[in-house]
């Protein structure tokens, strides 16, 4: 970006001189002077200059199909694009040095303390998140990119305050960055336009930007890459955007065409109508697709709420991979990531052992094997876990699916024939059954909503509750599946129809059960999940109204 030099007395955002820029009005936070550098928020300015208005469209575009869908009208394959489905000669650039084995990776956010356990996992690579697992607090998201800017220059050891040494080993996993998606604001950063209207920068924009400016070149330096996961995308035109957000930084960065590679989640319902299309506008730039299980139940949920009684979904628990519509999904990644020479990466498996008792344990171990041998047989080419004690028995299994190959990409699936109606086949969970949920479901739902957003609150994104590693997308599951069995006046395997007063009767009995402190903030997490679980209007993501309200800090 070109900076002209203003006359006196006038701000960089007025008079004729006005060039955009980022504002930082959140507060130092410890990484500040290394992270938000002068040269690093030019180029982030220049992006949001760039793209900032098509993100803004594109977000729009979101709201009206989901108005249509509500409506009656089912997603479906596009009609505009059969031509892209129908040929069969392109593919996409595949994955980037370091990252052709993913045979396990493990995921978690990108706090020093993670970092370190990350790149002493043993997987092959590590999701280093600073969306679904990551509170985004000022100094979380500083703080990340701190963590990660040392990691990639081997500088990641570091002692903790009770005097506990935290070293990094010789072999280390790739790391693939997860910015957060493009509904995410990022308001400690103000993009302030050439007329000086301000508005809270884009989170993606933010956090893929940093990422790049800093990194890239001593990735590629190092023998890997600049490497991302892309979340939350809804449709193949996002995806185009991203691209174009590639091509960009790699031509102000000096790198070579293609070397920023992307592996896109595919966790959205429509997004699963668009994954060739996906792939294809990035597919200069594209490693592959990852199967994101709990947000596309979450997605699900959520794009047929209000839309009748063969849309329910039963009790978390029983929404496994196996059911028809998530094996269609599967079925259909796998085969569409092959046919493009694309890799196709397994979902995550919750299950956090629990040391101190040895059956739990090994009960969770079963249960992550049988996942990850399903995914296998499935043609998936690696898988995430989200414990180091997980990689091992991830590791054995795809050890055996593979040999010495480092994916199965050469498996086409050619077996699979997915239709819309597939994909749609949410009655085939039995959600409408008797019996499909339960008391101890909704509340079930209810202790995790609140107590992962307790944690949320005071600035933790991943938390381990009753043997499960709960994020934000399982906690869109719990106070989604509460809004829409309450819409819905379910009844419960007792009898109790799911009305706004049992409800709430069922979460003062949850808050009466867990233990209180001075300092915890259940009363906050309990509000913001009777907002977002019982309100007339749905938030599209709990995040968003929870950032606004509590999250989000000034200088």
């Amino acid at each position: 970006m070109t900076v002209l030099t203003p006359a006196p007395g006038l701000t960089p955002s007025t008079g004729p001189f006005a060039q955009p820029f980022l504002d930082m009005v959140g507060p130092a936070v410890p990484g500040t002077d290394e992270v938000l550098t002068p040269e690093a928020l030019d180029f982030v300015t220049d992006l949001h200059t760039l793209f900032g208005a098509r993100r803004t469209t594109l977000l729009r575009e979101r709201q009206l199909r989901r108005d249509r869908i509500a409506n009656g009208t089912d997603p479906g394959f596009l009609p505009l694009t059969a031509g892209i489905r129908a040929d069969r000669t392109w593919r996409v650039a595949g994955p980037g040095p370091g990252l052709e084995d993913r045979r396990v990776e493990i995921t978690g956010p990108t706090d020093r303390k993670t970092t370190v356990n990350a790149l002493n996992s043993g997987a092959r690579v590590w999701l280093a998140d600073l969306e679904d697992a990551t509170s985004p607090t000022w100094a979380n998201v500083v703080g990340g990119h701190h963590s990660l800017l040392d990691a990639i220059r081997g500088r990641a050891d570091f002692t903790s305050a009770d005097g506990k040494e935290y070293r990094v080993g010789p072999t280390t996993p790739t790391i693939v960055f997860r910015p957060r998606g493009w509904h995410l604001p990022e308001k400690h950063l103000e993009y302030v336009d050439r007329g000086g209207q301000r508005c809270g920068a884009s989170a993606s924009l933010v956090d893929a930007g940093l990422y790049l400016f800093h990194n890239a070149q001593a990735l590629v330096d190092a023998g890997r890459g600049p490497y991302l996961y892309l979340p939350k995308i809804e449709s193949h035109l996002e995806a185009r955007l991203w691209d174009e957000v590639f091509r960009f930084t790699e031509a102000y960065l000096g790198l070579r065409h293609g070397t920023i590679r992307a592996t896109v989640l595919i966790e959205t319902i429509t997004a699963a109508f668009e994954m060739e299309e996906i792939l294809y506008e990035l597919r200069d730039h594209c490693a592959g697709l990852n199967a994101g299980r709990w947000d596309y139940i979450f997605s699900v949920i959520k794009t047929f709420r209000s839309r009748g009684r063969r849309w329910v979904l039963p009790d978390r628990s029983r929404v496994t991979m196996t059911v028809p519509f998530m094996r269609a999904y599967a079925d259909l990644l796998v085969a569409t990531c092959h046919r493009r020479g694309a890799q196709a990466i397994g979902g995550m498996s919750a299950f956090v052992p629990n040391r101190r008792d040895p059956e739990a344990n090994q009960r969770a171990f079963a249960q992550v094997r049988a996942d990850k041998q399903r995914e296998a047989e499935q043609g998936f080419d690696g898988t995430w876990v989200a414990h180091p004690d997980l990689v091992p028995v991830a590791r054995e299994v795809f050890d055996a699916a593979l040999g010495t190959r480092v994916d199965q990409r050469e498996r086409l699936r050619e077996d699979v024939v997915v239709t819309a109606a597939d994909l749609l086949d949410v009655a085939s969970a039995g959600g409408a059954e008797p019996g499909a949920v339960t008391d101890a479901g909704l509340r079930t739902n209810l202790s995790v909503a609140v107590r992962y957003l307790e944690a949320w609150l005071r600035g933790t994104g991943a938390v381990a509750i009753d043997g499960l590693m709960e994020d934000a997308a399982t906690a869109e599951i719990s106070r989604s599946q509460v809004w829409q069995w309450v819409h819905h006046g379910v009844t419960t395997d007792s009898g109790a129809t799911v009305d706004a007063d049992h409800v709430r009767a069922v979460l003062a009995d949850v808050l009466g059960d867990l233990p209180r402190s001075a300092q915890d903030r259940f009363d906050d997490a309990a509000a913001l999940v009777t907002e977002v679980a019982l309100g007339d209007e749905f938030p599209t993501f709990l995040t968003v109204p929870a950032y606004a309200q509590h999250l989000v800090t000034r200088g």
